[in-house]
């Protein structure tokens, strides 16, 4: 069984009247190669300030390897290699 390194649970950002990410959800297995791709606006450096927790989502849940963000994302940013 592997381990979950990031997930994501309906996870949603709004700017003003723009929704920038709308319920997404997934999963990353420790060791497993991601990326995020689309056109400009899709939402792409949303999602990876949200990850790291320099931004909260408006709705949903984010792990990092077990820890909450952005509650703890401190601890998760260490833990994932992310700085501080």
């Amino acid at each position: 069984m592997s381990t979950v390194a990031i997930d994501l649970a309906g996870v949603s950002k709004t700017y003003e009247d723009k929704v920038v990410v709308d319920g997404l959800s997934f999963r990353v297995a420790a060791g497993e190669c991601f990326g995020l791709l689309g056109p400009n606006g899709a939402g792409k450096s949303t999602i990876a300030r949200m990850v790291l927790g320099r931004t909260s989502p408006d709705a949903g849940e984010i792990t990092v390897l077990g820890v909450p963000v952005p509650a703890r994302a401190r601890l998760g940013r260490g833990r994932a290699g992310g700085g501080p």
